[in-house]
Formats: C-alpha cells, sequence, structure tokens
C-alpha cells in the first residue's frame, strides 16, 4: 500500500460521541476528509445535524443522532441505525466528556458519579455495544479520547478536578485492558491524550490560566482546529495496523516537563 492509501478511510464509517463541537468534532472533520461516512451523536443533536449538514458537502454520508452515552438505550439505537445505514462500523470515536471543578474535600458524591458516568461507563457502554459489531467483522478501531490530566495530579490552583483526572486515568487503564482482550480478535483499542484545546469544557480554565499554560507548555500555545485530526487519523487508518494499547499525547510537550 501507498503511503496515501495507508491513511485513506474511503469506504470506511465512523461514529464519533461528542462529535457536534469541539474536539469530536474535529476528529469528524478530518474523518470526512479522508472519505469516511460518520455518525455524529451527542445529547445535543442539533449541533451534531450542523456539523453533518457541513460534512455532506465534502461528498460524504453522514447520520447525526441524539445520544446519552451513560444510557444504554439511547447507545443501542445508535449502533441500529447505523448498521441500518451503513452495515458496517470501522471505527469508534468515544468523545464525549464531563467535568466538574471542586476541591477533592468538597467534591459531591453526586458529581463524582455524574463525571465517571459520562467518561467511564459511558466510554466502556459504547466501547461494548460497538465492539459486539467489530468482533464478528473482525476488525475495528476504538479510539478514546482520554488527557493529559489522566496522566497525573493537576496543580489545585490550576485545576481542581479530582474527578475528571482520576475518569481520564480509568480511561486509559480501560484502553490498555480492551486491547490486550480484544486485540486477538483484529480489535485495535487506543487513547489520545490531548493538552489544553479551546473548548467550551475547558474554556474557563484557559482563560484563568493563560500565564501558567504558557509556560508550562514547551511550544507555547494551545492546541489548534487542525492538532488531533492528523493523530485521530492515523489511529483510524490502517497506517496504524500495527499499533494497539497506546495512549498519544497531543499537549505542545506540556506534560515533558519534570
Amino acid at each position: 500500500m501507498t503511503v496515501m492509501e495507508l491513511f485513506s478511510l474511503q469506504g470506511k464509517t465512523a461514529i464519533v460521541t461528542g462529535g457536534g463541537r469541539g474536539l469530536g468534532a474535529q476528529i469528524a472533520q478530518g474523518f470526512a476528509e479522508a472519505g469516511a461516512n460518520v455518525v455524529l451523536c451527542s445529547r445535543k443533536v442539533e449541533a451534531c445535524e450542523e456539523v453533518a449538514t457541513a460534512l455532506e458537502k465534502l461528498g460524504v454520508q453522514t447520520l447525526a443522532l441524539a445520544c446519552d452515552v451513560t444510557k444504554p438505550e439511547n447507545i443501542a439505537n445508535v449502533v441500529a441505525q447505523t448498521m441500518t445505514t451503513f452495515g458496517k462500523i470501522d471505527i469508534l470515536v468515544n468523545n464525549s466528556g464531563a467535568s466538574w471543578g471542586t476541591p477533592a474535600i468538597d467534591m459531591p458524591y453526586e458529581a463524582w458519579q455524574k463525571v465517571f458516568d459520562v467518561n467511564v461507563n459511558g466510554t466502556f457502554l459504547m466501547s461494548q455495544a460497538v465492539g459486539k459489531i467489530m468482533l464478528e467483522q473482525k476488525s475495528g478501531k476504538i479510539i478514546n479520547i482520554a488527557s493529559i490530566a489522566g496522566l497525573g495530579g493537576t496543580l489545585p490552583a490550576f485545576m481542581d478536578t479530582i474527578a475528571y483526572n482520576a475518569s481520564k486515568g480509568a480511561v486509559i487503564t480501560l484502553t490498555k485492558d480492551l486491547a490486550v482482550k480484544w486485540g486477538p480478535h483484529g480489535v485495535h483499542v487506543n487513547a489520545i491524550a490531548p493538552g489544553f484545546f479551546p473548548t467550551k469544557m475547558s474554556n474557563v480554565l484557559i482563560e484563568r490560566g493563560q500565564d501558567y499554560l504558557m509556560g508550562a507548555t514547551p511550544l507555547k500555545r494551545l492546541g489548534s482546529e487542525n492538532d488531533l485530526k492528523g493523530v485521530a487519523l492515523f489511529l483510524a487508518s490502517a497506517a496504524s495496523d500495527y499499533v494497539t494499547g497506546d495512549v498519544i499525547v497531543v499537549d505542545g510537550g506540556m506534560s515533558s516537563i519534570i
């Protein structure tokens, strides 16, 4: 295969959760540019519909579906409609996420549960439902969106998000264990750990900690609207056929500082 063939997604079908905005929309855009048909799903289906309309201008097919990833019946509907429309699922991106900022000592249990329900349980439930299809196909690429916050602790003056950090650490371990379990059956499971990108979830942190972020990031900038496309495409395409159980950090070098 040529390099262009290795990175092509022509004829592939991808599901992107939380695909109506932010990192999910960026990844969906990259997949469509590479030729994939894309299913966008989130609780706010209107946002997914807007992205889907834009992607169709690239000549691919799309679906925009409502989905709360903490509800198995919603997930089952997404999988069923995807299979009815496209007949297969080649790629899954678990991007839906939630956070809650408060000192660990004050963290309400209900808030802890909410963050874990979306970030960990939702990632597992969606992977389980799509994994059944991929295991039958004996092929598939699952990409979990973790975070550099899942690699360790963060200074509370900047990012006091114990549940988010812990949940993203759990996503990393979930990724590695699923990769071990499903690799023999042709299903690849990897993760991306982004640093700081301007999104609705991160904007408050970025505004409050701009000086700290620039000082702690060797490349001296935030992630852009293109900085996840290439990594996600690599993990979704044949170019990564010998990669599984890995976590690719995309943070401008922030996690490299001792």
